[in-house]
């Protein structure tokens, strides 16, 4: 017997695989219906989201629903937005922020939750653990290329690579123009296309 979308999402939110490895404990976040028409693939919780478990219930989801131009209502409805990331929990901090996504997790359930959702228009691979994980040996040597190579991706393989939405990457933001100028707009007309009726 076939195992039923909610009981896998039970499962998922009872995962404790790594959970000698988190500082806080294990606490899965993540969003997802068959019915959802967008995926955000993303790294993995930060503490603040650990604290509430909304994934991106922090500044970089402020800045994240401004670039795809949609409300908190839209962007928390399971059954138009999927929310994935590549860890599912918090994975500590480190010195230069929060630690990577730890490894045990995508592998462990991405294939078993992906197939679910048949309905995604658009794919978003948000950071460069969620690039590496979905463009594999297709993207760029550094985040800058495969955000700056989207045309591509997108065309190709309807994933649309950004950089996070982090205040830490005002720098990168004031680097690369061309994200705000080029990718912004095509990005929102892309997401509206994808969560239209």
């Amino acid at each position: 017997m076939t195992e039923s979308f909610d009981a896998l999402l039970a499962r998922i939110r009872a995962c404790r695989i790594c959970e000698a490895f988190l500082p806080l404990g294990p606490r899965p976040v993540v969003q997802a219906s068959p019915t959802a028409r967008l995926l955000i693939v993303s790294q993995a919780p930060g503490r603040k989201v650990h604290e509430t478990g909304i994934p991106f219930n922090d500044p970089s989801g402020d800045r994240l629903r401004d670039w795809l131009g949609i409300d908190r209502p839209v962007f928390y409805d399971p059954d138009r937005i999927a929310i994935i990331p590549m860890g599912f929990c918090f994975p500590g901090t480190g010195k230069g922020g929060d630690l990577p996504p730890r490894p045990e997790c995508a592998p462990q359930w991405h294939p078993r939750l992906l197939p679910h959702l048949q309905q995604v228009r658009l794919t978003l691979a948000i950071g460069q653990y969620a690039q590496v994980g979905l463009l594999g040996a297709d993207r760029g040597n550094t985040l800058t290329d495969s955000v700056r190579a989207w045309r591509r991706h997108l065309d190709g393989r309807g994933i649309l690579p950004l950089p996070h939405p982090s205040p830490r990457n005002r720098l990168w933001l004031t680097r690369n123009p061309w994200f705000e100028a080029e990718l912004l707009p095509e990005l929102r007309q892309r997401v509206a296309e994808a969560l239209a009726p």
